[in-house]
């Protein structure tokens, strides 16, 4: 398309999506956008840029009637805008089409995919580019602190993508990731997740594993060490496969790995002979493992050590991961964008190593399509048995999901104490702030999980800890 047409984006506050308006605006795009409702970082991020978020969905957002529309795979049948674009024949296309055809064309492609890890390990990746001097593009599911950005279009030939299993529109349920034709990718791990679109983990599985056949002889793959569905993905490549982890096997080896309250530290052996001695601000031994995989990537880019090493050390986060986003009278409130028991157990270690003898919070809203559905009830209730305190939030729109399918609250707090931890189910976000706040105490640490708006909780459990805090210094007075 040329520059100065007007393209509309239906849902434009994923973060995907909002990235993609920044991308087009800087183009030379004319462009508009709409969704059901708006909440930070992304809202702010569009607001930053200058871009309307026209709320709720109507027909009138499309007027004047765009040259294009982008629909966002949360979008429906039955949309309203949808509906109109379809009945005028307006031209539409999906997120990943438009991005292969107007951004990758041209461009050395890196992709990371995997169950966990994505986000951060894209924003390690495009960070040790860019401190490289290499100008990177790079488009993140998140808002990376070091660039204050979730996208970036730079001069050089290589496109970093968070590379996304889940499906690309309503008219193609494919993966996102199979429109990149990746040139490398990052493989994180391979799990059961996203319930609502596949069946099992042989469908995830699948999706993985046409990913792997697209990338070419002279690609690359770095893959995690551990676990039998990654190794399945990876045993018909064409391309070289490079392991990393913690087994001997690993071509890149991570050891001597010290998780302190301020700093991470770690050796890697590549080929088993030693290659680098690297530290970041991160906490978790999860973080390690995705800083590992874009330095190897980074390494076979022809970036050296050094500069790596220099990357990681400035590295700052991901908004969402691990965030804090408060501290009031020695309680710190975390903000995390955790979304399966597996990413919760890693998130709470984390803390635990970083937060050392605190008495751990968790405030859990079950609100991704997995944690709705009672498929990982069993080790929901494990994972949130790491911490000490657990207040988990009613199931979100609960009545989408049959109820033979449903998340059984009772069960899993019921199984966090039968573990020896306190645990409470508080249906709504004013409750759960009315019921915490009066139990905090100084070195308190409270991980807030969810990956949408949980009801304004982030604001509302501070605002509420100030003001017991100013009733009480008032008692004293």
């Amino acid at each position: 398309m040329t520059n100065g047409k007007h393209i509309h984006l239906i849902g434009i506050c994923g973060t995907a999506m909002a990235s993609l308006a920044g991308m087009l605006q800087q183009r030379g795009f004319r462009v508009t956008g709409s969704d059901a409702a708006a909440y930070p970082p992304m809202s702010d991020f569009l607001a930053s840029l200058g871009v309307t978020v026209r709320q709720p969905f109507a027909v009138e957002n499309l007027n004047p009637t765009p040259d294009l529309v982008v629909v966002g795979n949360v979008v429906s049948r039955g949309n309203v805008e949808l509906e109109h674009i379809l009945d005028q024949r307006i031209p539409f296309c999906s997120l990943p089409q438009i991005l292969h055809d107007e951004f990758l064309r041209g461009k050395e492609v890196l992709v990371v995919a995997g169950t966990h890890g994505k986000t951060t390990t894209t924003s390690i990746l495009a960070w040790i580019f860019h401190t490289a001097g290499l100008q990177p593009s790079f488009l993140i599911g998140g808002i990376a602190e070091n660039f204050g950005s979730s996208f970036q279009l730079g001069q050089g030939k290589h496109f970093i993508l968070e590379g996304d299993e889940y499906d690309t529109a309503f008219f193609d349920k494919g993966p996102k990731f199979l429109h990149y034709f990746p040139d490398a990718i990052i493989l994180t791990s391979v799990e059961f997740d996203h319930a609502d679109i596949y069946k099992d983990l042989d469908a995830v599985e699948t999706a993985f594993k046409r990913l792997v056949n697209l990338i070419p002889k002279r690609g690359r793959i770095i893959g995690f060490d551990q676990g039998e569905s990654i190794d399945l993905c990876l045993a018909r490549a064409f391309c070289p496969v490079e392991r990393y982890g913690s087994t001997p096997q690993a071509t890149w080896r991570i050891t001597d790995l010290r998780l302190d309250p301020a700093r991470t530290t770690w050796t890697v052996l590549r080929d088993g002979k030693p290659w680098a001695n690297f530290e970041f601000p991160l906490a978790g031994e999860y973080n390690v493992w995705n800083a590992t995989a874009a330095a190897a990537l980074a390494a076979g880019c022809g970036i050296g050590t050094a500069e790596i090493s220099a990357a990681l050390k400035t590295f700052k986060s991901v908004k969402r991961r691990l965030e804090v986003r408060a501290t009031i009278n020695g309680i710190t409130i975390i903000d995390d964008f955790a979304h399966h028991p597996t990413a919760i157990a890693g998130t709470l270690k984390a803390l635990h190593s970083r937060y050392p003898g605190a008495r751990l919070w968790v405030i859990l809203e079950p609100r991704s399509n997995t944690l709705r559905r009672n498929v990982f009830q069993n080790d929901l209730a494990g994972s949130l048995a790491l911490a000490d305190e657990v207040v988990v939030a009613e199931v979100f729109k609960s009545e989408a999901i049959p109820e033979s399918e449903r998340l059984d609250l009772a069960s899993v707090t019921t199984q966090i104490q039968q573990k020896g931890r306190r645990a409470r189910t508080v249906a709504t976000v004013d409750g759960i702030v009315q019921f915490v706040a009066p139990e905090l105490r100084p070195g308190d640490v409270v991980a807030i999980l969810s990956n949408g708006g949980f009801g304004g909780i982030y604001e509302k459990l501070p605002e509420r800890l100030k003001s017991l805090a100013a009733s009480q210094a008032k008692a004293g007075q």
